[in-house]
């Protein structure tokens, strides 16, 4: 079932997809120094944290980079891409806790940050495109003088 999506949402797919795919590489860099520098200035606790925001970083861009592979496949073609799957639907946000978030650097906290937005995003475009679009009042018209045929 090929997916007659407009030209602008292949192309803001394939953007959207660079974005998280270079988003994901500064968040592995980024908490790898983070996790680096915390073995000599914090304890378990913050370590703990920092472990678990990763994860959580991890996850919500891996439901952004799935669900964007999946909206390639679906205006592919792929017969195994359907709107129906349950990776063309983003699902529910995984929240930073930003309370921990606040020991962390200033580039770790813009990194989770531009995830939960990016994430956003996702979930607003596809909120988007699965609204019918609404009928113009020529198409309304034409519907009418088709019915009285």
């Amino acid at each position: 079932m090929m997916m007659t999506g407009a030209p602008v949402q292949r192309a803001q797919v394939e953007n959207l997809y660079v974005e998280a795919m270079v988003l994901a590489d500064e968040a592995h860099a980024a908490f790898a120094a983070q996790r680096n520098l915390g073995d000599l200035r914090s304890g378990a606790g913050a370590q703990i944290g920092l472990a678990c925001e990763s994860l959580k970083t991890t996850t919500r861009l891996m439901h952004v980079i799935a669900w964007l592979l999946h909206r390639r496949a679906m205006f592919a073609g792929d017969p195994g891409a359907g709107p129906n799957d349950s990776a063309a639907r983003i699902g529910d946000p995984v929240a930073a806790d930003w309370d921990v978030c606040a020991g962390f650097d200033v580039s770790v906290r813009r990194i989770i940050s531009a995830s939960e937005r990016l994430f956003e995003r996702i979930a607003a475009i596809e909120a988007g495109w699965d609204v019918p679009e609404a009928v113009t009042p020529v198409q309304a018209l034409l519907a009418q003088l088709e019915a009285r045929l």
